[in-house]
């Protein structure tokens, strides 16, 4: 399975675009994706199915509303905090004035729920501490996990917006990453891919 990574908008979120044998997945819809996924996927003959929302957080769902509307695909997310993909207005809580397309949830997603889209086996996880609503998307036969602003490579999210608690992110990640076999490469919503193993060994924020 090819996957092809997108650093987009003005604060660099990676968007994953997941390209199985037929359709496509896209893993979060930053600034600009509406414009950039599109044409990839013309180029390939490939019909966009799944959105898949990590968190809601403006720079993650920038283009979701318009991109869903352009290619037909349907958005996963969890319901917690719907308002931040459904009402623009709710981001000014977050430092962000700007305003951009409302994107309606057509799929809820929710802890331990399994997904198959396009023939991938997906499992979501709750993944609260960054933002209330995060989800993690594990795809075990791929060996990947997509976990937005949850942690990064030595590092991890920040906690000191609406909703965020360290404890929180601190059990999510010991909870839900950590658990996953240690080769498991962990996809950020920002910067390099790292590995469960790696994680646990060397973040000095959340040890395994």
């Amino acid at each position: 399975m090819e996957m092809r990574v997108f650093e987009l908008g003005p604060l660099g979120v990676d968007s994953y675009l997941i390209l199985p044998d037929e359709g496509a997945i896209l893993v979060d819809a930053p600034h600009e994706s509406s414009e950039v996924i599109p044409s990839v996927l013309s180029k390939l003959g490939r019909k966009l199915d799944a959105i898949l929302i990590t968190h809601g957080h403006f720079d993650h769902v920038w283009d979701a509303g318009i991109l869903a509307k352009k290619t037909g695909a349907k958005v996963y997310a969890s319901p917690v905090r719907r308002d931040l993909l459904e009402s623009p207005d709710s981001h000014s809580k977050y430092a962000f004035s700007g305003s951009f397309n409302p994107a309606k949830i057509d799929v809820e997603v929710g802890d331990r729920d399994e997904l198959n889209i396009d023939g991938v086996e997906i499992k979501c996880f709750d993944v609260p501490g960054h933002c209330d609503g995060s989800v993690a998307y594990w795809l075990p036969k791929e060996k990947v996990v997509f976990v937005g602003d949850l942690i990064f490579r030595d590092s991890v999210g920040r906690t000191d917006l609406e909703g965020g608690d360290f404890s929180v992110l601190e059990r999510s990640i010991k909870e839900k990453i950590y658990t996953l076999p240690g080769d498991t490469s962990i996809m950020p919503g920002h910067g390099e891919r790292t590995s469960v193993e790696y994680e646990k060994k060397f973040n000095e924020y959340v040890r395994g």
